[in-house]
This record gives C-alpha cells, structure tokens and sequence, in this order.
C-alpha cells in the first residue's frame, strides 16, 4: 500500500487554526440510546455497583452495545493512575480493592446472558502486582457462574511489575488484549506513564506463556501517524506473535484532551485493513468506529475460525508434502 501525499493525508492543515476543533465528518456517528434492553443492561450494571469503559471512556458505540445487552465490564475502580492525553478516564488516587468485586462481575455476565465478555481496568500502578491477581480472581469468578462465556481480558501493561502479568494468563482467559495504542513516535504525548517495548514485551511473553490463547492489540489513528509507522507497529505486532489488530479513529473526549490531526476516511481504513491482512493477522477490524470491544463477540468467533482454517490448511500441507 501507497502513503498519500501530504495534500491527501492531510487537507485540514493548511486552513486550521491552532485551537480549532475538527467537525466530525459524516461517517463519524454516535450510536443512540433509548432501548429497552439499554435501560436493562444500565439496571444491571447498576444493581451490581460496576464500572464498565463505555462510560467511563465515553464510548461512542455504548447505545448499540448496551442495546444488545454487551457490555466492558471495568474492574478496580474508576480513578486510573495514569493520566494519558487520550483518556476520559478520571486520573487520581484510587480506593482500596473490592474483594467482592469478582464476584459482582459474574452474577452481571450471568444476568446479562452474555456469551462473550470483555473485561478491562483502570492502570493500578499503586498496586504491587498491577491488579493482575484481581483479574485472575475475575476470570475464574465467571468461569464458575458461567462456564460457557469466554473471556477476554483487556490488560494494562503492569509497568515495573515483573512477571505480575503471568497471573492473568494462568487464570486462562480466551483473548488476551493489550492495546498499544498509538505509534511510539507519539507515546511522549499520547501515553506518557507507558513505555512502547514494554507493551510489546507483554504480548509477546503471554503468547509464548500460553500459545493457545488468542492475543490482541489496537491502535487509534487521527493522532499525526503516518502510514509507514503503522505498518512498522503492525511488523512489530507481528513479531510479537499477536492475532489480531483493531484500528479506530481517535475522538477527543474534550477540548483538554489530546487534539485530533485528521479524521481518516473509510477508503483509507480499508487501506489500512488490507495492509493489516496481509501482515498475517488471523483477523482484522479497521473502521472509523472500531473499538477494541466493539462486537467482540463476533470478532472471537472470527479468530477461532481463522485458526481452524488454518491449521486444516496446515495439516493438508503437511500431507501432501509427506
């Protein structure tokens, strides 16, 4: 795939103000909310006191999830450690652990009916383990209520932890996330308490950990990226073992958050898809509106049939070679 030219990649540069905000194109579109399956899943969520990223992050895809009754459940708290300049999440000092927290997070699934649950958290730096134990605690509390949902789990990057992380992966959750989030030229602006290898180092250590558990990572763009550092992160993913890449356009939470450089068209994430596919990820979601929980569910069942293909495909190499 081609870079664009400068005129192309960027065309609001050359009459925007240093403090202008972008209008958000046509193809930007915040999902509404006024089902009755929201409120239900709102009522959940509520009774059992839990957090979850679509309000916490101001998802804009919360009104379709919630209307099919899918939520991202947010452990730990809703006060982050970090403070990232693309990030609603409140930064601060956060409460003690809830040691019944897991607990709650499974009778929700559970009441829920969900097939397919994503489970993520604020940054615990304050922790010694990063939270990892709470996670665990987690995934094995809604594999005992529901042995039938899968898991996935969207991790921080248990910074200056050691091998804390190994915990989550032993509780055995089906996708283990962790977004890298932008370029590493932008991690000074945009993830400034995160360090890029070590984020990669984690994804690479969980897949060599437990190889039969699906990895993933998800990256923003609108942030100044180019398209050669997206395909050199997309090398890296690669190296690293990772399974499956989501790309969306970053949305500025406020006027304080980091600013938005352009807004990518569709044509452009397509691009973006197509060079992602032929990197060697078994699945790819590359929209302006993808997050790394939007139709989870479906992209899982994307993933295990990707592999079984390709281990078939694998297998009838091997035949026909032997």
């Amino acid at each position: 795939m081609k870079d664009f030219p400068e005129k192309l990649r960027h065309p609001e540069k050359a009459h925007r103000a240093p403090n202008e905000t972008l209008r958000k194109p046509e193809w930007i579109r915040v999902s509404r909310a006024d089902s009755r399956d929201y409120a239900e899943t709102r009522r959940i969520l509520k009774d059992n006191a839990l957090a979850t990223v679509c309000e916490e992050a101001a998802c804009p895809n919360r009104g379709e999830c919630w209307s099919q009754r899918h939520a991202t459940m947010m452990i730990m708290g809703e006060t982050c450690t970090r403070g990232c300049s693309f990030c609603n999440v409140a930064t601060g000092r956060p409460d003690a652990l809830d040691p019944f927290e897991p607990g709650r997070v499974a009778q929700a699934v559970a009441k829920l009916g969900l097939r397919h649950v994503v489970i993520t958290s604020v940054d615990r730096d304050d922790l010694a383990d990063g939270g990892a134990a709470h996670f665990a605690q987690t995934i094995r509390a809604v594999r005992h209520q529901t042995p039938g949902t899968t898991i996935e789990v969207l991790v921080p990057d248990f910074l200056h932890k050691g091998a804390a992380w190994a915990q989550v992966v032993d509780a055995g959750p089906d996708v283990f996330n962790h977004n890298l989030e932008c370029v590493p030229r932008l991690y000074p602006s945009v993830r400034p308490g995160a360090r890029y290898y070590q984020s990669l180092r984690l994804l690479d250590e969980a897949k060599r950990r437990n190889p039969a558990i699906f990895t993933k990572s998800g990256l923003m763009v609108g942030l100044g990226e180019t398209f050669e550092e997206l395909r050199q992160v997309m090398d890296d993913m690669r190296v690293a073992g990772v399974d499956f890449i989501t790309v969306g356009q970053y949305l500025q939470p406020t006027a304080h958050h980091h600013r938005i450089d352009r807004f990518l068209p569709p044509e452009e994430f397509a691009r973006i898809a197509e060079m992602a596919r032929a990197k060697g990820f078994l699945a790819v979601s590359a929209t302006p509106m993808t997050r790394s929980s939007f139709h989870a569910g479906d992209d899982f069942a994307r993933l295990q049939a990707a592999r079984k293909a390709l281990i078939q495909t694998e297998d009838t190499k091997e035949n026909a070679d032997g």
